[in-house]
């Protein structure tokens, strides 16, 4: 076992090879290193795989009970100060290190196939490598110092990876919005480093926890400065986690291929942040402004996220925005104090998101063979629809993906959840409250996406397409008209009548218009508009086996994974493996590790968070699901509606709604307009008061000696008289006014 442990230093450095032999290669050999490109895929998930074995290994050992591992070398030593590397190996460290590699390994196995048409290929799996050897570092760092180290690689990877297709425009835009506002984060956690390197002297975790505690039990610190340096240090993994308010890079993201998107949303980048905070837990829980504070950001972003999801059309951005809400859960857990809950909900969300984005992956993937490379229609959930039969597989996984992330049992993140849910009322009513409100929305938006992906009847007649050529199609909305030709009322009632589809949303948003309203129930998809055309057909398919294995693999985890923490303890088995790997670091923030129930107590807190996921799932499938069966069924629901002030008035809720989730929340109008206008503005005026007031002094100076010169130059005479006479006069006045001013 301690010669396990004793070569644990070289887990970040086993991936590298494969960036630098690719960078290398394609320097010296670029014929030969782009000929054996398969074989970069292959060295990178087999390195990724040793790391994988190795880290299970080092699980098994803490899970039978061993203590925590430190192993550190001195760097620097100069008087009083001394700079360490090392690492650590914990249970925090040994979760984070299976996530990173099981998630890892998945996405390079699915980007094989996904981007083999790519002429990036090679740029792809050496970044892919460099980022996944920067997240092993980061999170087997044993000091502040390293982790920040490892923290910028992380994000330089992955402003790399959002603006892989830095050629498009909007690529190149997001990549440097998640640049510059994880730079805010990132400036913030310096200064707390900083700040606790002046109250403690050490960058080391255990240091830093005691020296902090006996300063706060002596009262040796200022409470105020304390309290500062550690909301500091919290603003680094609000950003890096996108929590609120540095959460507006991560929507923007979405521009980079989708394995990137299941990378950085399951294992890596957004983790980070979720780690750090993790780490320095107990550190906060001394500190209890600190530890409110994490919970009121992680119950914002809970509410923000799931209320952002409601409206989006691009099926990547409601995963993103559903990742961001569920990051909020753990924020919200980890402010809590429940650790074990925390990471619980962090493996499970994990690999049901890396299902998810991969499911995506195969849908964006399949739309692509139809209408060709173009973001704005295959990742477009109203221009889906009645994939059922073309992707059955793909619809099955995403469907227990699904399930899952919704809290239905007994799929991973519902024993997660459900835990932070109960946690939750312990902590503050309101706080469970919205926390349970938000599980309904969860249920409500994801099903959403599922069904307007899925079910019903294709959304595009995709006879219309040929190739990457795409013909005009009809397509109505209840937020307004879009595309080349408008529809009419009696179109549309035709087109229910002949159980045809037209497409749900617009591209802009616009404001409800009336004669739709009262044909169109509310956040109803209605089926196709048949175009006569004798184009060639072509229909989406199934993504080839390479794509779907990771698929398979993935269903498998976000099946059993919730297994590891079943919270029973029967006849003397404990099924709680999960607190059992969690002891030593339970332990060390003084928690009680015992958190085992009975079935009857189980169901009880169990019945009403299944419920709330239940009835969203209902509301969702009520107004998504497809009419082409039962419209009539939804008259009373449609008289309703179309009942004068009541109408006008359901008019304005829904278009409210819509606004506020469509916009995001109006926050990045207001960043645009604040800070980014703001700081424009103030530029402006700094090159004005720089051109006009600084050069103009100087300027003036200039011109004035100039004019000076020039009119004393004819003054001159050469005559020593006149100057006399002049250098007497100046004097007599002079004399005259000091004279003056002297009797005063």
């Amino acid at each position: 076992m301690e010669h396990t442990y004793q070569y644990a230093w070289i887990i970040p450095f086993v991936p590298l090879p494969v960036p630098i032999a690719i960078g290398v290669g394609l320097i010296l050999v670029p014929a030969a290193t782009k000929s054996l490109r398969r074989m970069w895929a292959f060295l990178s998930i087999f390195l990724l795989s040793i790391i994988m074995i190795f880290s299970a290994d080092l699980s098994i050992h803490q899970i039978k009970g061993s203590l925590i591992h430190q192993y550190v070398w001195s760097w620097t030593i100069n008087n009083d100060f001394t700079l360490e590397f090392g690492y650590l190996m914990d249970p925090l460290t040994s979760i984070m290190l299976l996530l990173i590699t099981t998630v890892g390994i998945m996405v390079l196995f699915y980007s094989d196939n996904y981007m083999s048409h790519d002429q990036g290929y090679l740029r792809f799996f050496a970044y892919m490598s460099f980022s996944n050897a920067s997240m092993l570092g980061l999170v087997t760092s044993s000091n502040l110092i390293q982790i920040y180290i490892f923290w910028e690689l992380v994000g330089m990877c992955s402003y790399l990876l959002i603006g892989f297709w830095f050629t498009r425009p909007i690529a190149a835009s997001a990549c440097q919005k998640a640049f510059v506002t994880n730079r805010v984060g990132d400036f913030g956690l310096l200064l707390g480093i900083l700040g606790f390197y002046f109250l403690t002297g050490s960058f080391e975790f255990r240091d830093l926890f005691e020296i902090t505690k006996n300063l706060i039990e002596n009262d040796g610190v200022n409470s105020l400065f304390l309290t500062l340096c550690a909301s500091l240090l919290f603003v680094g993994a609000v950003a890096k986690s996108a929590q609120f308010p540095l959460h507006v890079w991560l929507p923007d993201a979405m521009e980079g291929p989708t394995p990137i998107s299941a990378l950085i949303h399951a294992a890596t980048m957004v983790a980070a942040g979720i780690f750090l905070v993790a780490r320095l837990l107990p550190l906060f829980t001394d500190i209890p402004y600190v530890m409110n504070f994490i919970s009121l950001i992680g119950i914002m972003t809970i509410l923000l996220g799931a209320t952002f999801a409601l409206a989006q059309r691009d099926i990547k951005r409601s995963l993103a925005y559903s990742t961001m809400s569920q990051l909020g859960y753990i924020m919200l857990a980890l402010g809590m104090g429940s650790y074990r809950a925390a990471l619980f909900h962090l493996i499970t969300h994990a690999y049901s998101k890396a299902l998810l984005f991969l499911g995506s992956g195969s849908v964006i993937h399949s739309m692509e063979t139809v209408i060709g490379y173009s973001p704005d229609k295959s990742q477009n959930m109203a221009l889906m629809g009645g994939l059922t039969k073309y992707v059955p597989i793909t619809k099955t996984a995403f469907f227990l993906g699904t399930l899952s992330l919704c809290g239905i049992p007994p799929l991973a993140c519902f024993w997660s959840k459900d835990e932070i849910l109960n946690d939750s009322w312990l902590y503050s009513p309101i706080f469970a409250i919205i926390a349970c409100f938000t599980a309904g929305l969860t249920a409500f938006y994801m099903f959403r996406v599922y069904l307007l992906t899925f079910e019903g009847h294709l959304n595009v007649n995709f006879q219309n397409y040929s190739g990457k050529k795409s013909s005009s199609f009809y397509s109505i909305s209840i937020w307004g008209k879009e595309g080349s030709k408008s529809i009419k009322p009696n179109l549309i009632l035709s087109t229910i009548n002949n159980r045809e589809s037209a497409s749900l949303f617009s591209k802009t948003t616009y404001p409800i218009e009336a004669n739709v309203r009262n044909i169109m129930r509310p956040f109803l998809t209605i089926t196709n508009i048949k175009i006569s055309n004798k184009k060639t057909s072509m229909y989406p398919h199934e993504s080839d086996n390479t794509m779907l294995l990771p698929l398979l693999v993935l269903v498998l985890f976000t099946l059993f994974a919730g297994s590891i923490g079943i919270p029973f303890n029967r006849g003397g088995i404990d099924f709680d493996i999960l607190s059992n790997w969690l002891t030593p670091s339970i332990n060390l923030l003084h928690s009680n590790s015992n958190n085992s129930m009975d079935w009857y107590e189980f169901v009880t807190n169990a019945i009403f968070s299944v419920s709330i996921a239940l009835f969203g799932i209902f509301i969702a499938s009520l107004l998504y699901r497809p009419v082409y069966s039962s419209f009539r069924n939804f008259g009373l629901i449609n008289e309703f509606i179309q009942k004068g002030p009541k109408r006008i008035f359901w008019d304005q809720i829904i278009n409210v709604i819509y606004n506020w989730s469509y916009n995001r929340g109006y926050i990045d109008v207001f960043y645009e307009t604040i800070f980014t206008g703001g700081i424009r503005g103030l530029a402006e005026q700094i090159n004005f008061f720089d051109r006009q007031v600084i050069d103009g002094i100087t300027n003036g100076v200039g011109v004035t000696s100039f004019f000076v010169g020039e009119g004393i130059k004819y003054v001159g005479g050469g005559r020593i008289s006149s100057y006399l006479f002049l250098y007497l006069f100046y004097v007599s006045i002079f004399l005259l006014i000091y004279y003056f001013f002297y009797n005063l």
